[in-house]
């Protein structure tokens, strides 16, 4: 019998690519389904599958308690696992496989997007004259202004090397911290969260969502940071206080939001973010380009086959779980 492979998620399905000819010259049987997939949706995918390349799907303990044992592998298409109970995973012996270092730049470059179109009023000039108006808002520069960054990984450094490019003075907070980075391009660490907030006309959040993370921004810290402060989130909705934002940003005390993650994917059409001015939302596309996910979707793929076969995965989040030959 052949492997039967789960896909799930649609930019790897609609995006062209070598990853699509390296996954069909398996042979292995392919079934589709568009994601992101709620819990019950996957629950009714998973039972008769030995390998699965999801994207942000609901992979919980009961999801998993039904995919084994004949799931063998599951390769996370992306970086982020806070959709995976990686608990359960490594307690089933299942290999958790993922691709980082594959879109640290588009996402970089996405948050730049949001930050100058919050900064230059650029969807309410696009509106003006889309209606056949000319209506014109003064905007404000970047140079010399102070981003906080908030996580400096792969893609906080690049972030970084953006706003040193525009004459900005970014200044970073991590729990791990890289010096010879920071010592190579000027970049001073923040003390605490707190010193970085108190500084900062805009902070981009980099970060993983964890229990610490989970409501960083917060009314509470809303309130240490400057007033009018830009926030960036191309990281988790759910490091952002949906509630509170909406609050800070109604107020004035936030001045923007620009954010490419939300709590709820896809949200409500009564989400309090989507309608307010002053915030820009996009559908969780940060990472979604042409580049990165044909580099993402062939490192799935590669970790995928490599798994399958008994080698070893180019990434795993538990590599204390080791991987056993399928095919």
């Amino acid at each position: 019998m052949k492997p039967r492979i789960l896909v799930t998620t649609t930019s790897f399905q609609d995006t062209p690519g070598d990853h699509h000819a390296k996954l069909a010259a398996t042979g292995w049987e392919l079934v589709t389904a568009r994601g992101p997939l709620s819990e019950a949706d996957t629950l009714a995918l998973v039972g008769e599958v030995d390998g699965y390349i999801c994207g942000d799907d609901a992979v919980t303990r009961a999801v998993l308690e039904k995919a084994r044992p004949r799931l063998k592998v599951l390769s996370k298409y992306g970086i982020g696992v806070d959709k995976i109970d990686v608990k359960s995973c490594t307690e089933f012996g299942i290999p958790l496989l993922y691709t980082p270092g594959v879109n640290h730049t588009t996402v970089a470059e996405h948050a730049f997007l949001l930050l100058l179109a919050l900064e230059k009023n650029l969807l309410f000039h696009t509106d003006s004259t889309r209606s056949g108006g000319w209506k014109r808002q003064t905007g404000h520069e970047l140079l010399e202004k102070t981003i906080g960054i908030v996580g400096m990984g792969r893609i906080g450094k690049e972030v970084a090397l953006r706003a040193l490019a525009f004459g900005m003075k970014p200044v970073g907070y991590d729990v791990y911290w890289d010096e010879a980075f920071a010592a190579q391009h000027g970049i001073p660490r923040a003390s605490s969260l707190d010193d970085l907030f108190a500084q900062a006309d805009y902070i981009s959040l980099h970060t993983n969502l964890t229990a610490e993370t989970r409501d960083l921004v917060r009314g509470e810290t809303i309130a240490k940071m400057k007033p009018e402060v830009i926030i960036l989130n191309c990281a988790r909705g759910e490091i952002v206080n949906t509630a509170d934002m909406a609050a800070a940003l109604k107020s004035g005390r936030v001045r923007g939001y620009g954010t490419d993650v939300l709590d709820e994917e896809p949200p409500p059409a009564s989400h309090p973010l989507t309608k307010l001015p002053n915030c820009i939302v996009t559908p969780h596309v940060g990472s979604r380009t042409h580049e990165s996910v044909q580099r993402q979707a062939l490192a799935a793929v590669t970790n995928l086959i490599n798994a399958m076969h008994g080698d070893k995965p180019l990434a795993q989040v538990n590599p204390e779980v080791p991987v056993r030959k399928v095919v």
